[in-house]
């Protein structure tokens, strides 16, 4: 056993790390799903976005200006996409929205396309973060074991604010009941925008920390961070932000695994398989709750 975990240290604890980076992704779909019921297939190429910003920001800013620049951008974005793209249809069928959605997310690739020229953009070196240490016989950066801690940290944080702060409970009013929430005063709008660049801002954060491991960034960047956030999300139970950040260490762990075990082809399929049997077997997730359909 002991022999085991010393061979496997380094996936395991880069597994770790991804997930961390996946949970930061998929708490802005989870977020976004239980007040809107909206899958924002957008996200991950915001986060996508926020690895070009920090590229661009750090050609003529300090990193630390340019760490900030990266986090005001995003949530910028975040927020301008909803109030371009989804708040003119949140009266029409979800499928109009979801259309929509997936328009956004070839609109910011595009538009990567065209600013990069197809390029991949180095991603720059952040101090500290990229710093080389040995962790028993694995050798890592620091990067690896900031992740998970600042990860959690930041769950804590957020679990705390929606259930102690005003505009937690006006969120957790809004998801339970949209139409009443409206009708007993909640400023709908605001509780929308809040939400989306809490979401921007993680993912923010987690592209800092991502593209310091990963270190170049191309327009589909945010295509498979994305799409395994958004099934860590449905792992966990979409709507329940301890279920999208358990799923999301999981997948990375596991994924991780098989790339050690030597079955790197098939470490992208394990997610989607995951997603197959969860959908057959618990299509609420781990922590999801049935919903109910009011007549």
């Amino acid at each position: 056993m002991s022999e085991f975990l010393s061979a496997n240290l380094p996936y395991l604890l880069s597994g770790i790390s991804v997930g961390g980076q996946y949970a930061l992704i998929a708490i802005g779909y989870t977020m976004v799903y239980g007040i809107l019921r909206l899958i924002n297939f957008a996200h991950g190429d915001v986060f996508m976005v926020a690895g070009l910003v920090m590229v661009y920001a750090t050609a003529s800013l300090p990193i630390p200006v340019s760490l900030i620049l990266v986090v005001v951008v995003t949530v910028a974005l975040g927020v301008l996409i909803e109030k371009v793209a989804y708040k003119p249809l949140r009266s029409a069928p979800r499928m109009s929205v979801m259309i929509s959605a997936i328009g956004v997310s070839y609109l910011l690739q595009n538009c990567a396309l065209y600013f990069t020229g197809g390029l991949p953009q180095i991603y720059p070196a952040v101090p500290f973060l990229s710093e080389k240490i040995k962790i028993g016989s694995a050798t890592t950066t620091v990067v690896t074991v900031i992740t998970p801690i600042l990860t959690i940290f930041l769950v804590i944080v957020l679990v705390t604010m929606i259930k102690k702060t005003k505009v937690g409970m006006a969120m957790r009013a809004v998801s339970r009941d949209f139409e009443t929430s409206e009708l007993m005063g909640i400023k709908i709008n605001n509780v929308i925008s809040m939400t989306f660049a809490i979401g921007c801002f993680l993912a923010a954060v987690g592209s800092m920390l991502y593209f310091t491991n990963y270190n170049s960034v191309i327009p589909t960047s945010g295509a498979m961070p994305g799409l395994k956030a958004f099934v860590a999300a449905v792992f966990g139970g979409i709507g329940s932000v301890p279920g999208a950040v358990i799923g999301a260490f999981i997948i990375g762990i596991c994924e991780n695994i098989i790339k050690g075990l030597g079955w790197t082809e098939f470490s992208d399929a394990f997610t989607f398989v995951l997603l197959i049997v969860i959908l057959l077997v618990k299509p609420t997730g781990i922590f999801g709750e049935k919903s109910t359909d009011k007549v």
